[in-house]
């Protein structure tokens, strides 16, 4: 009895979770389009593709955007542009942002020939002697990641943001990864690992 009574508390006790609205979301993504796409598959390689990336990831990046703004960086991931962005969104905009490019499908990649080998023992077996873990733990063989670990689909992505966002785990600049994973790994990683890598996953599929 007392088990069924700690159910029924916590049930109730839980909040209801909003439920994105794809449509809802295409309308408020016109902002966003002006960096990347009106799909969500940015045509800048600075700016990352968002089509296709899974809901959940994309709802922790924008809550998390959106506390960078509200604590000046100390908490969260804060970027100028995206905490802007993030600041005034609801809860129920960033769902319905993130149903919206989630729903969408993302545009191919390429990877260039001279990488293929090195990028893709990295990405597949690490490095054991530098205990740099291979991608494919967490990312999958394809690239497409974990929705329910939150491990982001990176198959595809921009060379040049996946360049970028390695280089900030690294200095750490960019921290809002779980337990510090990504961090841990790309300490581990020369420039011309993160190079080759990131050319390697923006073809992966």
């Amino acid at each position: 009895m007392k088990r069924i009574c700690l159910m029924l508390c916590l049930t109730f006790a839980l909040p209801t979770l909003a439920q994105g609205d794809a449509e809802a979301g295409k309308t408020k993504s016109q902002t966003c389009a002006a960096c990347h796409g009106p799909d969500g598959n940015s045509a800048v390689d600075m700016y990352p593709k968002l089509a296709g990336q899974h809901y959940d990831y994309l709802l922790k990046q924008l809550r998390e955007f959106k506390l960078g703004a509200q604590t000046n960086g100390d908490e969260g991931r804060y970027d100028p542009v995206m905490s802007s962005q993030a600041m005034p969104l609801s809860e129920q905009d960033m769902h319905d942002l993130a149903a919206f490019y989630a729903s969408q499908e993302p545009m191919q990649g390429s990877t260039p020939e001279d990488v293929i080998a090195q990028g893709e023992a990295l990405y597949r077996g690490g490095d054991t002697e530098r205990k740099v873990t291979a991608c494919i733990a967490c990312h999958g063989p394809r690239g497409d990641g974990m929705g329910l670990a939150n491990f982001p689909d990176i198959s595809g992505q921009h060379s040049t943001y996946l360049k970028a966002q390695l280089e900030k785990f690294r200095s750490g600049d960019r921290n809002n990864d779980h337990n510090g994973m990504m961090r841990d790994i790309a300490m581990k990683l020369t420039d011309e690992d993160i190079e080759i890598l990131s050319k390697y996953i923006s073809g992966l599929y």
